[in-house]
């Protein structure tokens, strides 16, 4: 009832999981990871204990083949299981039980295990394998996970329909301010289209959180900060730094400058305002 990718990135920096099935909430079920540890991903009837378990033993210095053998031979279950990891370096695995419903199985290449159950046919993990080793590793990871899960939506996805999609991303230090390695979890629960839903929340979050390139930047001076409270001020609210907190802009600024974007649209949305004179 679901198809998924388990990645790491070419730069052993990152791992995820995205997912898409007709399931309800499918993100609450299949996905985890760990930032240097791995990823898992469980399916099928799904078990979800999998999940910490298998980091669990990776996290011991299990290798993602040994992780599964050791989840396979403590369930009784598992002709009925379908389950991908990829460890902290890179090496993958992925198992589907012989009672799934078909189409079910997987391919699994250096960095990635790819698995789907109850499919169109074989050709969506293929296409999903192909997006994916195509993408190129200097493309963040997040979108490589992306382009394979709208390959094998194309390619005939679940053969029952479209609901859910997610996609979980790790990576030390990513999360916000700091605090843990979540770098991106976006879910969409229950959507006539939620592989296009999940690539614009993807948008949204970037816009928001992926680092400004150097020539997107505005240097802070003090002249530009008055007139971005004079702006903000005009706007009803005490100062720039608020307009920013109430965006959610955080993170598009740091030590001597401001990303551009909020510059301008501070400005548009302020076009009236002019400086005394």
């Amino acid at each position: 009832m679901t198809f998924s990718i388990v990645a790491r990135s070419d730069d052993g920096e990152t791992w995820g999981v995205a997912v898409a099935s007709k399931f309800l909430a499918v993100g609450s079920v299949v996905p985890a990871a760990a930032a240097g540890v791995g990823a898992v991903a469980t399916q099928a009837w799904a078990n979800v204990a999998y999940k910490g378990v298998a980091l669990g033993h990776l996290a011991d210095g299990a290798t993602a083949p040994e992780a599964l053998q050791r989840l396979l031979d403590d369930d009784e279950g598992r002709d009925h299981r379908q389950v991908g990891i990829v460890d902290g370096d890179g090496r993958s695995a992925s198992h589907t039980g012989e009672s799934c419903l078909q189409w079910a199985g997987g391919v699994t290449g250096k960095g990635y295990a790819i698995q789907g159950n109850i499919l169109a046919g074989e050709e969506v993990v293929v296409a999903m394998q192909t997006a994916f080793t195509a993408s190129g590793p200097a493309a963040p990871l997040a979108e490589r996970l992306l382009t394979a899960l709208r390959a094998g939506d194309e390619a005939g996805g679940d053969a029952r329909g479209r609901q859910s999609a997610a996609l979980l991303v790790v990576r030390d230090g990513a999360g916000f301010d700091g605090g843990d390695d979540i770098e991106v979890e976006l879910r969409v629960e229950d959507h006539t289209s939620p592989i296009a839903e999940l690539e614009r929340l993807l948008t949204l979050h970037q816009n928001l959180h992926v680092g400004v390139p150097e020539d997107e930047r505005t240097p802070d001076t003090p002249e530009l900060f008055a007139e971005m409270d004079a702006r903000a001020q005009a706007l009803g609210l005490r100062s720039f730094a608020v307009w920013v907190g109430i965006n959610n802009y955080e993170g598009l600024g740091g030590d001597g400058w401001t990303a551009t974007r909020l510059v301008d649209e501070l400005r548009a949305a302020t076009a009236d305002w002019r400086a005394d004179t």
